[in-house]
């Protein structure tokens, strides 16, 4: 196999469907974009494994939305790993690119702490939330759906997502690492699938509550007895699944597919191909700041007589003369 045939799937997203298990699901390959999301950081590795998990999260969700613009994933805790964000943006026109981006924040002496017990790096996060923020545009109402943390992993947050706020029962199964290929450089590599049971009624839901950790819903307090075989077989076919299958490149995902769902009827639709980009600039950073007065802008400005601003997503650098920022600004900005 050559080496161009091998690319053909890095950095895209192939939707499916299992015609005999009423199942939709995606595959996703991040190799480029996984690698352009970590080298705008140096985060230390457990952080790293993080992202690479919400970065792959974030392509296949963002792939199963008809979406205008812009979804994004938080998860927010009181552990070290205190933030972990990420933004999916919507191709802008037919066979152009969706666009992912992703920035953590976390305490970095904390994490050492923790990171010496050899903790799992779910746990780095502790106690907190996990949302999904959908955006359609400036004149339409976003939406905000929120989870509290539980499962173990960021894949099973998401699971539980969708399981207590949309009840559809939902299943990722991921992996993520560096890899070096004969004759390249070690770069990151990422793949996985999600499963999701095509929905055909509002389900009726036990008073008492979910089956799941804290009384949250599970895919078996959702579906009924003949959805619910066909999905625990789904799983089971998904569960043999190994990581170089996941991951690549040398098994293409309708090929992983065909060797998972054979005899159930899987059906591929267009690739999605996905990208790294970010969306700042100039303009909206001055936005961000165009609520601030003049003496708040003073208390920005730095001994050179600057405002300075970091992109958290890509790194990018921007630096303003302050009697162009907020709303009591006296001078037009010269890239205006």
């Amino acid at each position: 196999m050559t080496d161009a045939t091998t690319r053909l799937w890095d950095d895209t997203v192939l939707p499916f469907q299992l015609d005999a298990s009423d199942i939709r699901g995606r595959v996703a390959r991040l190799d480029g974009v996984l690698e352009d999301v970590l080298r705008q950081h140096d985060y230390p590795p457990a952080i790293e494994a993080l992202v690479a998990e919400m970065a792959l999260l974030t392509a296949l969700i963002g792939q199963t939305i008809k979406l205008r613009w812009k979804l994004s994933l938080q998860v927010r805790g009181d552990g070290p790993a205190r933030l972990l964000a990420t933004d999916y943006y919507g191709p802008t026109e037919d066979g152009e690119p969706a666009r992912i981006r992703a920035w953590a924040s976390y305490d970095r002496d904390r994490l050492d702490e923790m990171t010496a017990a050899n903790r799992n790096p779910f746990d780095l996060v502790g106690s907190g939330y996990f949302a999904i923020l959908i955006d359609q545009g400036p004149d339409m109402a976003p939406y905000q759906g929120i989870t509290p943390l539980a499962g173990g992993s960021l894949s099973a947050c998401a699971q539980t997502y969708f399981a207590q706020s949309e009840q559809i029962p939902t299943r990722f199964a991921l992996a993520y690492g560096r890899s070096t290929l004969p004759g390249e450089e070690e770069q990151w590599r990422a793949g996985g699938v999600m499963l999701q049971h095509m929905p055909k009624a509002s389900p009726l839901l036990k008073d008492e509550g979910g089956s799941g950790q804290g009384g949250l819903l599970t895919a078996e307090d959702i579906l009924s007895d003949d959805e619910g075989e066909n999905w625990t077989r789904a799983n089971v076919l998904l569960d043999t699944t190994e990581e170089m299958e996941l991951i690549g490149p040398q098994v293409s995902p309708a090929d992983l597919l065909l060797r998972l769902f054979h005899e159930e009827g899987p059906r591929v639709f267009e690739s999605q191909p996905v990208r790294f980009g970010c969306t700042c600039s100039p303009d909206k950073v001055r936005q961000s700041l165009s609520i601030y007065s003049a003496k708040d802008i003073a208390h920005m400005t730095t001994d050179e007589g600057i405002v300075t601003a970091d992109c958290q997503f890509c790194g990018a650098h921007y630096e303003f003369d302050p009697a162009t920022l907020g709303f009591e600004a006296t001078k037009e900005p010269d890239d205006a």
